[in-house]
């Protein structure tokens, strides 16, 4: 079955992507969470000029991403955790936390988009992930120290 997505779905697709799944994943799942809808003709007119109508917007979030990308670049966001002395840190550093992080030094990036590669629950530097733009991903410089 083919369909097209509505909203963006991890390990799937992206917005607007035509992409074929199984039969009873998109009947049971997919249709009525409307995250997608059929890929039958008049649908894929209606995509296609729609995807005509927003390539200039598009471009102008591309190029949002990039600046925000770069500005992540120079960017090294300090948090500041409870640890004992040992450099073991009391729970985990989450993405909320670095949303927060990042929102107090202006920058706004929703957690969801966040991503850390391994559990941090020590003290030191490490580096998360954020999807800014199906093209665009930028790394996060973090620096996790005691309160």
């Amino acid at each position: 079955m083919e369909v097209i997505l509505i909203q963006d779905l991890a390990n799937l697709g992206f917005k607007n992507d035509i992409v074929k799944v199984r039969d009873g994943y998109g009947r049971n799942y997919l249709l009525p969470q409307k995250i997608a809808i059929i890929a039958n003709e008049s649908n894929r007119k209606q995509l296609a000029e729609n995807l005509k109508q927003q390539a200039h917007k598009a471009a102008k979030l591309l190029a949002d991403a990039q600046a925000l990308e770069a500005k992540l670049a120079e960017t090294v966001i300090e948090l500041k955790v409870k640890a004992n002395e040992d450099g073991k840190i009391f729970g985990t550093v989450t993405t909320a936390a670095i949303s927060q992080a990042l929102a107090a030094n202006e920058i706004n990036i929703d957690k969801k988009v966040i991503t850390i590669a391994e559990p941090i629950k020590q003290l030191g530097e490490y580096t998360a992930q954020a999807r800014l733009h199906r093209e665009v991903k930028a790394d996060i410089k973090l620096n996790v120290v005691a309160e």
